[in-house]
């Protein structure tokens, strides 16, 4: 049976109350009543009950991470970011799949506060869920969307610049039929990359074509099908001359897409992706793309979080600049 604060109080012959403060060194009692109370806690083999202790303090000691997927090579290396600074403030960190909306996990430990601060990646946790929750002293950062509030802090990605660094690579190379392999189009980054898209396109001169719009939903298979679709609907002369797709994942099934259709890449159509996933420089043709520092990317957004724990927290946004990485999969 777990020895308690009680079992020790009656075998020292003291009050609860002046056990509990010995064993948190509290100035209120004597340092011999201290003394006594830590050896025998010793000898009784008491093991402070941390759950409660943290209910007390109104403190989990743990943050909380909401991600749409929880797999994937690009949530890796951002939870790699996100474990380097909880576990230096030795806090604990809870990772949690918000894909299933209100009915999520994700959504229960928001509401309830299960957490003492909060980091979301996760579109279908809505704005009003973030603002009430936030407002409730529960510092957070949000990585997919700007949301004004003296309480919230954004971490963004300069999707549109990269964007445009991809596109503006391929017109130089003399390029002008680029489709765009979209990601879930209700996305704020997916959004943000094809405005960087079409920008490119308008300061070269080439109008945008709506047959060029390709609509994938982030992942490797779907940019797969997309492109399987493509190829069977348009005769090798309609095809575009290159695919600028929104992530990495769906360039990569892009890719093999166009493989298996006998066409060369980069030679006949050229692909370029976005996030520069681990798995960019080791595909065949390796991929060429834009990179941003995903792990770092983590890192800010937590360290973000404990100033708020700090009572420093004031709600700003902040932009991730991003660079062009030429592989294989595009010439030049």
């Amino acid at each position: 049976m777990m020895t308690t604060i009680k079992d020790i109080a009656q075998k020292a012959d003291l009050a609860v109350s002046t056990v509990s403060y010995a064993l948190n060194d509290s100035s209120k009692i004597s340092d011999k009543t201290k003394k006594k109370v830590i050896e025998l806690a010793k000898e009784l083999n008491y093991q402070p009950n941390g759950t409660a202790r943290n209910l007390k303090k109104q403190k989990t000691e743990t943050i909380g991470l909401f991600l749409n997927d929880l797999g994937g090579p690009y949530y890796s290396e951002l939870i790699k970011g996100v474990q380097e600074v909880t576990s230096s403030n030795e806090y604990d960190l809870v990772a949690c799949d918000a894909a299933g909306g209100v009915d999520s996990t994700a959504y229960t430990f928001l509401k309830e506060k299960r957490v003492d601060g909060a980091i979301i990646l996760a579109p279908s946790i809505s704005d009003e869920l973030i603002i009430q929750v936030a407002k409730n002293q529960l510092p957070t950062v949000v990585l997919d969307r700007e949301l004004e509030s003296e309480h919230i802090c954004n971490v963004l990605i300069d999707n549109i610049k990269g964007a445009y660094k991809a596109v503006s690579h391929l017109t130089k190379l003399g390029i002008e039929k680029i489709a765009y392999l979209s990601g879930a189009t209700d996305s704020y980054d997916n959004k943000n990359r094809f405005k960087g898209y079409k920008k490119a396109l308008l300061d070269k001169g080439i109008s945008y074509q709506p047959d060029w719009f390709i609509e994938g939903c982030f992942t490797e298979e779907s940019g797969y099908k997309a492109i399987k679709e493509l190829l069977v609907n348009k005769k090798s002369a309609n095809l575009p001359e290159a695919i600028f797709a929104a992530n990495d994942e769906m360039a990569i099934g892009a890719i093999q897409a166009l493989q298996e259709g006998n066409i060369k890449v980069p030679d006949d159509i050229a692909v370029v992706g976005f996030d520069d996933i681990n798995l960019a420089s080791y595909i065949r043709p390796s991929l060429t793309t834009i990179s941003h520092p995903k792990y770092q990317l983590g890192k800010l957004a937590t360290q973000m979080v404990f100033e708020g724990l700090e009572e420093n927290f004031a709600g700003k946004s902040i932009t991730i600049s991003t660079d062009l990485v030429v592989r294989e999969s595009c010439g030049g």
